[in-house]
């Protein structure tokens, strides 16, 4: 991955977010999702370089409670504290508009935020995205269930890091796990409260969607054991502008398991004109 540059910005609530930036042009944000150790740069690895080099600049955010950014303790993590503390960092930063790009929670940000700053939003592209149903419908979904883990407690260790991002992909990608994002991953959630996942809140922005009037493009894997594939057809069904795509013998992670794809598409859909 190109060379980034590192920025920190103090918001509302004295919270610290850590912004990554590279390359330039038109300006796209990488919203990562949630889950022990999530950070912008390792969840977005194999796709900086493809868009960089296809003539955009690259923001990559750790969200409150990820990578390098605050992780408070005793608050709820609501899906308004992680757009509100994000958008005013990249205001911070000089953003003024961009396209979104966020998978799982991070698609729920993207959305969040344009919602409430249409003007900000100029694309969105959306890898299973979250928070377009009631957040108990999430909790009925097998990957939830193989979620549990010792994260925030002593005896959390590389090992059970590795079996929580396997969860995540397709087990045809089993055995491709590098160990440095599992090493990456592991010295993030080390340093995690429990809170950023027990008392996260989201609402169910799928009743919104038909307030959303931007291009949108939906990348789904059938075999997502997190967010149903099924709700690709929320957006194919409420928004004026939507395309979806869904890729057989994937999981949670689109733009890991079919990074050279996902990066071909996306760029393809941002290369054109609204």
């Amino acid at each position: 991955m190109a060379d980034l540059s590192q920025a920190t910005y103090r918001v509302a609530g004295d919270y610290d977010i850590h912004l990554a930036d590279v390359g330039s042009g038109p300006v796209i944000v990488f919203i990562h999702g949630s889950g022990p150790g999530a950070s912008g740069q390792s969840n977005f690895r194999q796709n900086v370089d493809a868009f960089v080099a296809a003539g955009y600049r690259v923001i990559l955010p750790d969200m409150i409670g990820y990578g390098a950014s605050s992780k408070p303790e005793g608050i709820d993590y609501t899906l308004q504290l992680f757009t509100d503390t994000l958008y005013e960092a990249l205001r911070a930063h000089g953003i003024e508009r961009a396209t979104l790009i966020g998978n799982s929670l991070g698609g729920g940000v993207a959305l969040q935020m344009t919602l409430d700053h249409p003007e900000f939003t100029d694309k969105l592209v959306l890898m299973a995205p979250g928070c377009v149903a009631e957040q108990a419908s999430y909790f009925t979904m097998p990957g939830i269930a193989k979620m549990v883990s010792n994260f925030g407690g002593p005896d959390f260790n590389l090992d059970e890091q590795r079996r929580l991002i396997s969860n995540l992909l397709h087990p045809d990608w089993a055995d491709k796990i590098p160990d440095e994002l599992v090493a990456e991953r592991f010295a993030v959630a080390r340093t995690q409260p429990k809170d950023v996942l027990v008392r996260m809140k989201t609402p169910n922005l799928g009743l919104r969607l038909h307030e959303v009037d931007k291009p949108i493009f939906v990348m789904w894997g059938l075999n997502d054991e997190f967010c149903p594939e099924s709700h690709a057809r929320l957006f194919l069904d409420a928004c004026r502008n939507v395309r979806c795509l869904t890729f057989a013998r994937t999981g949670h992670w689109v733009q890991v398991e079919r990074a050279s794809e996902f990066n071909k598409y996306a760029i393809d859909f941002l290369n054109e004109q609204s």
